[in-house]
């Protein structure tokens, strides 16, 4: 009886066949991670509504709240908010955030204590404090119009532009949820905050691709 050989299936073989899989998985997840930067990158690069003369409401989107005010990122936003309300007056807003359990009150509230305290007219603005994500932010705010505009003779929330303000590593996740709850952008406009604070930035880097592919998968 002649000699058969196994050395095809040694240990060192399947070894080095693992070695080559793995590899290729991290070759993929790093494809896919810089995909994913590079639609978030997109989306922080802002954008400027094309269409719609309706009147203009703004919606600052919400972050955490310390006990002495508003997070670094979520002043951030407020103070983006605040420097574009200096040359467009009269806008409309809506503060969107609810109140999580680690915060002494609603990211709502919170913002709009900050922005009355900046010299912004109370009457000006609309809280959504029942928000615990960005889908519900969106939806939330969405359905404050009801059967009715919160502002005077506004009309309905299609009639309106819409400046949408968030750190800029956000705005991509919101366009994309904004779209799907008010089936369109063209009266969009986005202003992106920076991140002052360096390692929410960091975090942020490996975070927010899991959140848009969450919201992608499940936020309908």
């Amino acid at each position: 009886m002649g000699y058969k050989s196994y050395r095809g299936n040694s240990p060192q073989r399947k070894k080095k066949s693992w070695l080559i899989a793995l590899l290729a998985l991290l070759i993929a997840g790093a494809l896919a991670l810089g995909a994913l930067e590079l639609v978030i990158w997109r989306g922080a690069q802002g954008r400027t509504a094309q269409a719609g003369d309706g009147p203009e409401v703004m919606v600052i989107f919400g972050c955490q709240v310390k006990p002495d005010g508003p997070s670094i990122l979520l002043r951030d936003r407020l103070d983006t908010a605040l420097a574009y309300l200096e040359d467009h007056p009269n806008t409309r807003i809506v503060v969107s955030g609810g109140r999580g359990d680690d915060e002494h009150q609603s990211e709502a509230q919170c913002m709009y204590d900050y922005l009355t305290a900046h010299g912004v007219d109370g009457e000006q603005i609309r809280m959504e404090d029942q928000s615990r994500n960005t889908h519900q932010n969106i939806r939330n705010t969405l359905a404050l119009w009801g059967g009715g505009p919160p502002w005077g003779s506004i009309p309905a929330p299609e009639q309106c532009r819409y400046v949408l303000v968030s750190s800029d590593f956000h705005l991509s996740r919101i366009l994309m949820l904004w779209q799907r709850a008010a089936g369109r952008l063209d009266n969009v406009t986005t202003l992106p905050a920076p991140v002052s604070h360096a390692p929410s930035r960091v975090q942020m880097f490996f975070r927010e691709p899991l959140a848009l592919v969450k919201s992608f998968v499940f936020d309908w």
